[in-house]
């Protein structure tokens, strides 16, 4: 199989896999203020979010930048909780600002989740791989199923909303509400502080390509334990 064959569905695989809660709640506080008719909206905010985590993606995997997975993941989980805490500011759906505050969130943010992403494709890469066709279908793969995930978000907004008659200011609270209560527990599960439990992490280096991989990321090598 070619290396797009194998690097597009991981991609896709990655953002849409159970595992990756929190990229699916960022995407999900991002377009939760927004219904079908608001399609032009959406494909800016998709685009920033595209244009953020594309640059991280590729400066990360190519050993441009390195932050720590600690810290990355820490910052993920901010992110969402920044999110969902600004839509329950939500009351007008005229969305007349030409420059909202939730596309320089969709921009920034999408920088950070660009550094969790990279370090699922970096621990796939071997350090003699030539990675730019690796980049490329992963993170396509990574918008084919960010495309999913929103076209789902908009299906069950319209039925709550336009079929149900769900009132839209509380769908966007109580949904809201539920996502940075989850992002809280994450950031405080991630506080980037030295563990000294026995269930501590382990923690490789992939000579080579400076990847820091956990023992939970689907690219490490499995082991069994002693």
């Amino acid at each position: 199989m070619s290396d797009f064959g194998i690097f597009f569905p991981l991609g896709i695989e990655h953002i849409i896999d159970r595992g990756a809660i929190d990229h699916i709640a960022f995407v999900l506080a991002l377009c939760l203020r927004y219904i079908w008719s608001d399609w032009k909206k959406i494909l800016v905010l998709v685009t920033a979010f595209t244009i953020g985590h594309s640059i991280t993606l590729a400066l990360s995997t190519l050993n441009l930048i390195n932050i720590s997975t600690r810290w990355s993941e820490f910052f993920i989980a901010l992110t969402i909780l920044i999110t969902a805490i600004n839509n329950l500011s939500v009351r007008n759906f005229q969305f007349n600002t030409k420059y909202p505050l939730i596309y320089f969130y969709a921009l920034v943010f999408g920088l950070i989740h660009g550094l969790g992403f990279s370090t699922v494709l970096k621990s796939m890469l071997g350090k003699d791989q030539s990675v730019v066709t690796q980049l490329l279908a992963f993170n396509l793969g990574l918008e084919a199923g960010q495309l999913v995930i929103v076209s789902v978000i908009l299906l069950v907004s319209y039925v709550l909303v336009t079929v149900l008659r769900v009132n839209r200011r509380e769908y966007i609270l109580f949904i809201s509400g539920g996502i940075a209560a989850l992002a809280l527990q994450m950031a405080i599960e991630r506080l980037p502080v030295k563990h000294t439990s026995n269930d501590e992490k382990t923690v490789i280096i992939y000579p080579g390509n400076g990847c820091t991989v956990c023992s939970n990321c689907a690219g490490y090598p499995q082991q069994p334990r002693v």
